[in-house]
C-alpha cells in the first residue's frame, strides 16, 4: 500500500509538471528551482514520446532527428516468426485415421534411425548400418534388421541415400576394413547448411518424421480405397476429405510393407528366395523336401505384400438367403442410404465430431445441472462454481474449461432454460428451475439427432 501511495504521489507530481510544461513562458519572477523542474518535465515528456514512437510499427513515428537509415537493414535481416516458418510442422493428421500397430512400430524405428543418423551426420562420421542397428535396438529394445531399413526406404524413398562402401574404419568390431558395408546418408537441401556443410537440425528431423507418418497414412488409404470399391454398392470418398476409416475396415489386416531392394556388394551372390534355393538344390534333396520348398515358393509368389488388400466385405450372395422376399429396389435404397451415412461419417470434420460428442452428453448432464441449482438454492451461480459442482457430480472426468463449453452449449441450444450473463469481471449462469426436465431432455436429444444427420 505504501508503494502504491508513493506511485500515486509521483504521478500527481508528473501531471503537475506536465501542466507547467505546457505554459508558453514563465513569469519574470519565477525561481531557479521552478525553472529546473520545468526543464526536467520537458525532458521527461520528450523521452516518453520517443519511447512511444520507437515501439510503434510505423517508421513515421520516429523522432525527427532519426535518419531511419538503420531501420531497413534491421527489417531486412529479421526472420519471420517461428509460427510462420514452422507452421507446416503443426499440421497433424486427423485422429480418426489410426495406423496399424506394425506401422506405428516402423514409424518409431524411423524416428530412432533419424535420431542416430542425425548425430553421426552432424559429427561428420560415416553412418553405417551396423552403428544404426545397434543404436536402434538399444533405444527400442526391438530387433532391427535390413528388411526394416528396406521398408523405411519403400515408405520414404528420398529420406536416405544408401550405398555399399568399403575401407571404412570399424574399430572394435569383427568387420574387416576391406569388407563392404551398407552406409546411409540423409538427403538434405542446399539451404540446410551450417558453415557450408549440410546439417540435420531438430526442426528438419521433426519435418521428416511427419512426412514419414503421412506416407504411412497414404499407404493405408490405398488399401481403404480398395476396400470401399469392393463394397456393395461401391463407395468413393475423396482422400483429402477422409477423416476416419470405414467402420468395417480393419486396419490391422493391412499387409506389411514390402521392403525396397537395398544395394548389395558387387561380389555378393547369396540366394535370397525360395525359388532360387529350389533351383540350385534340385536333384540334391529328397522328393519330400523338394515338394516343401516348391509349396513355399508358390505361397511367396502369391502373397503380394505391397498390393492393396480387399477386406472381407459381405457379398450380396452371402446375404441373399437372409433377405429372401425383400424387394431389390428397397434393398438398393437402404444400401444407398447406409452408404451415404457412412460417407458422411468418414468425412466429418473433427470439430463437428467434438460437438456431436458434447451434444450426446447434454441430456444426462441436464438433470445434474438442475440438481446443482436446487441444492445451492440460488437463482444464479458464477461460472467457476457451476463448473466445479458439475465436475464433482458427473461421471465423466473433464477439466473446468471443457465443462464450461458444455454449459455454454446449454445456453446456445436452450436460451429459455439457461442464460449466461457477464457482469463486470465475473460470468454468471442462470437456470429456470420451473421448466419441465422431460421436455428439456427431449429437445436436447432431438438437437443431437439433427446434428448427427447433417
Amino acid at each position: 500500500q505504501e508503494d502504491l501511495a508513493g506511485l500515486r504521489c509521483r504521478l500527481r507530481r508528473v501531471k503537475a509538471l506536465a501542466q507547467l510544461a505546457q505554459l508558453s513562458s514563465l513569469p519574470a519572477g519565477a525561481s531557479t528551482d521552478l525553472r529546473s523542474h520545468l526543464e526536467r518535465a520537458r525532458a521527461l515528456e520528450l523521452r516518453i514520446r520517443e519511447k512511444k514512437a520507437g515501439s510503434g510499427a510505423a517508421p513515421a513515428a520516429r523522432p525527427s532527428g532519426d535518419t531511419g537509415a538503420a531501420a531497413p537493414a534491421a527489417e531486412a535481416g529479421e526472420k519471420p516468426p517461428a509460427y510462420q516458418r514452422f507452421h507446416t510442422l503443426a499440421q497433424d493428421l486427423p485422429p480418426g485415421l489410426a495406423l496399424p500397430y506394425k506401422f506405428k512400430v516402423l514409424a518409431e524405428m524411423f524416428r530412432s534411425v533419424d535420431t542416430i543418423a542425425g548425430m553421426l551426420f552432424n559429427r561428420a562420421e560415416t553412418i553405417t548400418f551396423a552403428k544404426v542397428k545397434q543404436g536402434v535396438q538399444d533405444m527400442m529394445r526391438k530387433q532391427f534388421e535390413e528388411r526394416h531399413m528396406g521398408q523405411i526406404k519403400a515408405v520414404y524413398p528420398t529420406a536416405y541415400r544408401l550405398r555399399q562402401e568399403k575401407n571404412i574404419p570399424a574399430f572394435g568390431s569383427s568387420v574387416k576394413k576391406s569388407d563392404y558395408q551398407l552406409t546411409l546418408e540423409p538427403v538434405l537441401g542446399e539451404e540446410e547448411k551450417v558453415d557450408g556443410r549440410p546439417h540435420l537440425s531438430a526442426s528438419r528431423l521433426l519435418e521428416r518424421r511427419k512426412e514419414f507418418n503421412r506416407n504411412l497414412v497414404n499407404i493405408v488409404k490405398q488399401h481403404h480405397k480398395a476396400f470401399l470399391a469392393a463394397l456393395s454398392p461401391p463407395m468413393v470418398v475423396p482422400e483429402e476429405k477422409l477423416t476416419r476409416w470405414h467402420p468395417r475396415f480393419n486396419v490391422d489386416e493391412v499387409p506389411d510393407i514390402s521392403p525396397a531392394e537395398l544395394p548389395r556388394p558387387p561380389q555378393e551372390d547369396k540366394l535370397t528366395t525360395a525359388q532360387e534355393v529350389l533351383s540350385a538344390a534340385r536333384g540334391m534333396l529328397t522328393p519330400k523336401m523338394e515338394k516343401a520348398l516348391a509349396n513355399l515358393a508358390l505361397r511367396t509368389a502369391e502373397t503380394g505384400a505391397g498390393e492393396p488388400v480387399v477386406s472381407k466385405a459381405p457379398s450380396p450372395a452371402s446375404t441373399s438367403s437372409a433377405l429372401k422376399g425383400v424387394s431389390q429396389a428397397l434393398l438398393e435404397r437402404i444400401r444407398a442410404k447406409e452408404a451415404q451415412k457412412l460417407q458422411a461419417l468418414m468425412t466429418r470434420d473433427p470439430r463437428q465430431e467434438e460437438r456431436l460428442a458434447m451434444l450426446g452428453r447434454l441430456p444426462a448432464m441436464a438433470r445434474i445441472l438442475r440438481n446443482v441449482f436446487v441444492a445451492e438454492k440460488k437463482q444464479a451461480l458464477t461460472m467457476e462454481v457451476a463448473c466445479a459442482r458439475m465436475a464433482d457430480s458427473c461421471d465423466a472426468q473433464m477439466p473446468p474449461g471443457e465443462m464450461e463449453k458444455h454449459l455454454r452449449l446449454f445456453a446456445e441450444l436452450l436460451p429459455d432454460w439457461v442464460r449466461i450473463h457477464a457482469i463486470r469481471t465475473d460470468t454468471y449462469i442462470k437456470l429456470d428451475k420451473g421448466k419441465d426436465l422431460g421436455l428439456v431432455t427431449e429437445r436436447l436429444t432431438k438437437a443431437a439427432k439433427e446434428a448427427e444427420a447433417l
